[in-house]
This record gives structure tokens, C-alpha cells and sequence, in this order.
């Protein structure tokens, strides 16, 4: 990009972000090469049906939740700033998983270099937070500050109701996000307490409350993820056998019978003829082309030429 856009006045500050995310790029590839890693990895290959961050400020229990959820035995220390690099695991949803990664805390007095790099490949992000802290409302503040610098956005507006990239340059990460009030169970008055973070903050995220320490709340955390990122599994059979229920494939609403093939295998996919569907719209072994748009629970058996 920076070859190529005219060089005039006009476009004098996008030279200048193209530059900054080179510097940036450059570091964080810096970081990786040689024969000597420098640490584990600050960017988490994304697996499972999505990949979902936990951000938050110093001990709001981010570590906690992130064991209670994917078994991942995530360091937890009294201390803040315990977590150094991202730890994925995997929160189990009926037949699919989505991976979520703990990263480390957000906070003026612990700069992260990479975490705008971290956040790239997430599909949503969970803002963890503990209300029972007094300075929760300046954390959480800071905490968005941090993130813009490193381009980074986070909006209230999930894929299910239709979210939109708002941001119109090229490198402003936009995730859609969840507060996640934890320790809800040290609260004498939950939803007083979040009228009065929203009053003061003026964030409208929609909101879980959850305890990483008693356990409640947390059986809402998956189904909230599955529906507000429009996850859709999708079976396949072989011609004249049984589908296979075990483990589907997973796309987003909206995407297609092409687009289940791609995942299957890419020649498929370059040789597509047809489908055959049992699931949606009353079909039960019909015919259907690459256009047809998928939904939750169909099974499909794929036809190549």
C-alpha cells in the first residue's frame, strides 16, 4: 500500500499509519526469527467454530474464568499481570468448540507491544471485568484508550444482529464485544452496579454476569457465542450411507452450500455439480446448488463433476 497510494498531502496520514504498522509488523517478526524464540507465541492460530479473546484490566479474574470454562488449568495468581503471553483452550458447546484465548491484562503500567496483534485473527472479544473493584471504571477506560492505539475497536454489535465494519481504515481491527461482569457473586446489587458502570462509562455492551469462583452464569457463555457470532454446523454424508453426526463443519449465517464444500476439500469445491439437503426449508433430499444458503443442523451430501 504505502508503493502505491499518490503521495500528496492528502493521504499524509494514512502514509503515516502504513508506516507505524510496518514499524509494528516488523518488531513483532523480529520477535519470532533467529535461532533462539524469544517466548511462546503472541498470536494464536485460530481453531474450533471461532476464536473469542478475553481482555480486561489487572485481576478481574480473566485467568479464573478462562480455566473454569476450557479446563486449560490457566495460571491464577493474587497478583495482577500473572498472564505474559496468550493461552488458548477450548469452551465446548454441545458438538462444536470455540477457542477462547486468555491474554494478559490491559493497563497503562504494562504496555504490550503485541496486542493488537493478538486481537487480529479473534472473531469476538468477552471484556471481562470485576465490578468490586474501585477502580474499574478508570481500568476499563484506560483499557479502551490502550486498545485504539493499537487500532483496535471494539463495538457492541454482534454478527447475529447484523454488525458492520465502522471503521474505514484499512487497519482498525472491529470486534465485537461482551462485558462479562465477574465475581457477580461479591455484589449486593448486580444490576445496580451495571446501571452505574453504564451511566459512567457509557458502554452498551451486552452483558453476562458470571462467577469464575461459584460457577454461575457460566453455562450462559457458550450458547451467548454460538448465537450472536451465527455459528451454523453443517453434517455431511457420503452418497447411500448415513450422515455423520459427530462432528460438523462449522460456517456463518448467511454463507452457502459452496462455501461447506470449500471446508470439505478444496477440489471439491473447484469441481462442485451438486448437493443434495435434508434439513432447511422442508428439503429432504433435494436437490440444491453452490449458492444456497446453509442453515443450523442441515446435512448436505456433496456431488462433483
Amino acid at each position: 500500500m504505502l508503493r502505491t497510494i499518490p503521495k500528496h498531502k492528502g493521504t499524509e496520514h494514512l502514509q503515516a499509519d502504513i508506516k507505524s504498522r510496518i514499524k509494528e509488523l516488523t518488531e513483532e517478526l523480529a520477535t519470532r526469527r533467529g535461532g533462539v524464540r524469544t517466548g511462546p507465541p503472541t498470536v494464536i492460530r485460530p481453531e474450533g467454530a471461532a476464536q473469542v479473546a478475553l481482555v480486561g484490566p489487572p485481576n478481574s479474574g480473566k485467568s479464573a474464568l478462562h480455566s473454569r470454562l476450557t479446563g486449560s488449568r490457566a495460571a491464577v495468581e493474587p497478583y495482577p499481570f500473572a498472564t505474559q503471553f496468550p493461552n488458548p483452550g477450548m469452551l465446548p458447546y454441545e458438538d462444536v468448540h470455540i477457542q477462547l484465548v486468555d491474554l494478559p491484562s490491559v493497563a497503562v503500567e504494562h504496555p504490550i507491544g503485541w496486542i493488537g496483534n493478538a486481537l487480529s485473527p479473534a472473531d469476538g472479544a468477552l471484556l471481562v471485568v470485576d465490578l468490586t473493584a474501585p477502580d474499574c471504571v478508570e481500568r476499563t477506560v484506560d483499557l479502551h484508550r490502550i486498545l485504539a492505539d493499537k487500532k483496535v475497536v471494539l463495538i457492541p454489535t454482534w454478527p447475529a444482529q447484523g454488525a458492520t465494519e465502522i471503521e474505514e481504515d484499512p487497519f482498525v481491527k472491529v470486534l465485537p464485544a461482551a462485558l462479562v461482569v465477574n465475581k457477580v457473586d461479591l455484589l449486593d446489587d448486580p444490576e445496580a452496579e451495571i446501571a452505574a458502570f453504564r451511566e459512567l462509562t457509557g458502554y452498551r455492551y451486552p452483558t453476562l454476569t458470571v462467577s469464575a469462583e461459584t460457577g454461575e452464569g457460566l453455562d450462559r457463555i457458550g450458547r451467548f457465542l454460538f448465537d450472536e457470532l451465527g455459528i451454523v454446523r453443517v453434517y455431511t454424508k457420503a452418497p447411500g450411507r448415513p450422515p455423520s453426526m459427530e462432528r460438523p463443519f462449522t460456517v456463518r449465517k448467511g454463507q452457502t452450500v459452496l462455501d461447506v464444500a470449500r471446508l470439505v476439500h478444496k477440489e471439491l469445491a473447484e469441481r462442485f455439480a451438486y448437493a443434495r439437503l435434508w434439513g432447511s426449508g422442508g428439503h429432504q433430499g433435494q436437490q440444491v446448488g453452490r449458492d444456497y444458503v446453509v442453515a443450523d443442523g442441515d446435512v448436505i451430501e456433496l456431488h462433483a463433476d
